[in-house]
């Protein structure tokens, strides 16, 4: 059955808060996806240090300040909207040319790629995430960034969920599993962005996935490396490479609860921060936070009912040649980017908002019992038309 294709614009600003990742995909909200293009723009140094003023502050826009601030990450959302599309525009308009001095008839217009979009899906910027506490909270204004834009957006995509007793987390999956339904299974895909989260998908039913926080991805390493040089993170992992492992503090962090603890189940950002390694220097405890999530990750392998012989990795921390490395060598898996599969590394997540605004409009599930533990497959975001006056 065919069903409906819509343009949909994906934009992320993750738990990293290191900027905005946006990306245009065509999709039908099942298993028809085609990325079209993708952009990524990082956070001014001011504006990050805004942000991580108010990391943990379950307040969001209800707090003056906050509120301040959330139009300005709106506004930049919005730019970043304008800009993938005219450079895909752009782009187009160039090939275009290249066709018409190759050959003197005009393309047909099917050659043509169209880039009006229907809907955006705006995760936000997650300030506090505790769903035993039945709160998460992520910033942005969606009214705002459909009018700015004039297209329909949905955001809010984690409430629902999380109301209904879910962990509101990891929300990727579904997009994950649409992705591999033509490859061989099982297969294993981590994402490692400010936590680390995998996806593990046997087949397509809804029993046949399971999806999880295992523990801190690139959050503790980069306040680490911030703190002690300066640095917005460890480029290569070249500074934990230099550094000795403190293996007293790696098992003082693996011993909590949280790593025994059955999945589905997800974590704040900064739920990790009170146990960060002391009186180290800054290659040391770069080399001890980098091994923390090279055996969380590890750890994780645990739960899954088939072990895979490969792993594959999205998200900023796949750039990490001594994190990749590491988690092969604690995981005794082949560690290989996504970009292996064809798929875009840094694109992903924002790619999968795109993804499930559409199932938001079509009213399908955003996540599964077996991916936030929720009670029964929930449907979410909110819809915002565009009010936009010409």
């Amino acid at each position: 059955m065919k069903h409906k294709l819509y343009k949909a614009l994906g934009l992320m600003s993750g738990t990293s808060i290191d900027g905005i990742d946006a990306a245009l995909i065509e999709t039908d909200g099942y298993n028809h996806v085609r990325p079209l293009g993708f952009l990524g723009k990082p956070y001014t140094a001011g504006f990050r240090e805004k942000l991580r003023r108010h990391l943990g502050n379950a307040l969001g826009a209800a707090d003056p300040e906050v509120a301040a601030f959330e139009r300005e990450l709106t506004e930049m959302h919005a730019e970043i909207v304008q800009e993938l599309l005219a450079s895909l525009k752009n782009k187009e308009d160039h090939l275009t040319r290249r066709r018409d001095a190759a050959a003197p008839s005009p393309p047909q217009a099917a050659e043509r790629e169209d880039y009006l979009v229907d809907v955006i899906g705006f995760h936000g910027q997650t300030l506090y995430h505790h769903p035993e506490k039945r709160l998460t909270v992520q910033i942005g204004d969606g009214a705002l960034l459909a009018k700015l834009t004039g297209i329909d957006v949905i955001n809010d995509f984690r409430s629902a969920d999380v109301l209904a007793g879910g962990n509101g987390a990891p929300l990727v999956p579904l997009y994950h599993r649409a992705l591999v339904a033509d490859l061989p299974k099982p297969i294993l895909i981590l994402n490692i962005g400010g936590v680390s989260n995998v996806t593990w998908v046997n087949g397509d039913g809804d029993n046949d996935i399971l999806a999880f926080d295992v523990g801190p991805g690139n959050a503790l390493i980069d306040d680490w490396v911030l703190r002690h040089t300066g640095q917005p993170y460890d480029h290569k992992g070249l500074l934990a490479a230099s550094g000795t492992v403190d293996a007293d503090a790696v098992n003082k962090i693996l011993s909590m609860a949280f790593f025994d603890r059955p999945p589905p189940k997800s974590l704040d950002r900064d739920e990790f921060g009170k146990h960060m390694p002391e009186n180290l220097n800054p290659a040391d405890g770069a080399a001890t936070l980098t091994m923390i999530t090279a055996h969380a990750i590890a750890h994780a392998l645990l739960f899954l009912p088939i072990k895979p012989s490969v792993l594959y990795v999205a998200g900023g921390g796949r750039h990490n040649g001594t994190l990749m490395r590491w988690i092969g060598d604690v995981s005794g898996l082949k560690v290989l980017p996504v970009d292996d599969l064809g798929w875009s590394g840094d694109g992903l997540e924002a790619e999968a908002f795109g993804y499930l605004a559409v199932r938001s409009v079509l009213g399908l599930p955003l996540s599964l019992p077996k991916t936030t533990g929720v009670p029964r497959p929930m449907c979410g975001g909110k819809l915002h038309k565009n009010q936009r006056i010409n």
